[in-house]
């Protein structure tokens, strides 16, 4: 007869932890970010906040004549060269959302969301790190950093020799290639799951030859973190899922003019609309002047 294992609890002084002895818990998620509108600045420069109120109730009326259906791109406003004093104000009540995009580059160009998602806060940076242009724009994603993502890229892939562990990339470039030689503007997006598909290190060495970082990068922050990167063959993106304890739990490929997760949704500029003409109205009622 075999032997039968019995495992062996001891139990008494010295089998429980000590009293003092602190638990390790798995860390909990973080709350999930909600929109709180911001506060009007109580300053004496009134008229600094009348220059910026009127800023952002002509943004708010370029916003409603505005048809998103009709026009892609959305309306902006110059903010270059404006005095100290407004611009403080401005980016109070702006404040920031969930997004924020970088695209590197000379001249470089980096974007804000405010809290108002689809308001976009854009600076455009010289060679020599001086502020070149400001501007405030509306739309689902700023036109200047999507431009400057495709032009930096080609419309195909490269060419790539196979190395001998290439086990599951040439059945992924492949694919990508067949999406990019088939598919038109404004059609579904076409994704490729990484996450669970087996890929060896020769593997995810060919994927990086054939589809170099390109020079967006895109950070969403809400229950947890969504990263998308450009690449450098034009309609493919890198889109990749963190939880609020910064694990990668999601990893893919998309082949799309702009992955949906960053876009801004008509809903949500319909719902920005209104309450950005919520702050002009607060705005007003701290101004010495009505507004026109």
């Amino acid at each position: 007869m075999k032997d039968f294992p019995i495992p062996v609890r001891t139990i008494g002084p010295g089998s429980q932890p000590a009293p003092d002895m602190e638990l390790d818990f798995m860390a909990m998620p973080r709350a999930m970010n909600t929109f709180q509108m911001p506060q009007v600045p109580q300053t004496t420069d009134v008229a600094a906040l009348a220059r910026s109120r009127d800023l952002l109730a002509r943004m708010h009326a370029l916003i409603e004549d505005w048809d998103p259906q009709r026009e892609p791109q959305g309306p902006c406003i110059e903010l270059t060269g404006l005095d100290p004093s407004t611009s403080t104000i401005t980016n109070e009540v702006l404040g920031e959302g969930e997004v924020s995009i970088q695209v590197a580059g000379t001249p470089s160009i980096r974007v804000q969301e405010s809290v108002f998602t689809g308001l976009w806060r854009c600076l455009e940076i010289d060679a020599r790190g001086h502020l070149a242009r400001d501007w405030l724009e509306a739309g689902a994603v700023p036109r200047a950093a999507l431009d400057a993502a495709r032009a930096a890229a080609d419309a195909g892939l490269p060419k790539i020799d196979w190395p001998a562990g290439a086990m599951n990339s040439p059945a992924l470039i492949a694919e990508i290639d067949s999406q990019l030689q088939s598919r038109v503007p404004g059609a579904k997006a076409h994704v490729i799951n990484l996450t669970l598909l087996p890929l060896t290190p020769d593997d995810h060495a060919v994927l990086e030859r054939a589809l170099p970082v390109g020079p967006l990068a895109m950070i969403s922050r809400g229950f947890g973190n969504c990263h998308v990167t450009s690449t450098l063959t034009r309609d493919v993106w890198r889109v990749q899922y963190f939880n609020s304890m910064n694990t990668l739990i999601l990893n893919t490929l998309e082949v799309t003019d702009v992955p949906e997760v960053a876009l801004a949704s008509a809903e949500d500029l319909a719902d920005s609309r209104s309450r950005l003409a919520e702050l002009v109205a607060w705005m007003s009622e701290s101004c010495a002047d009505p507004l026109p």
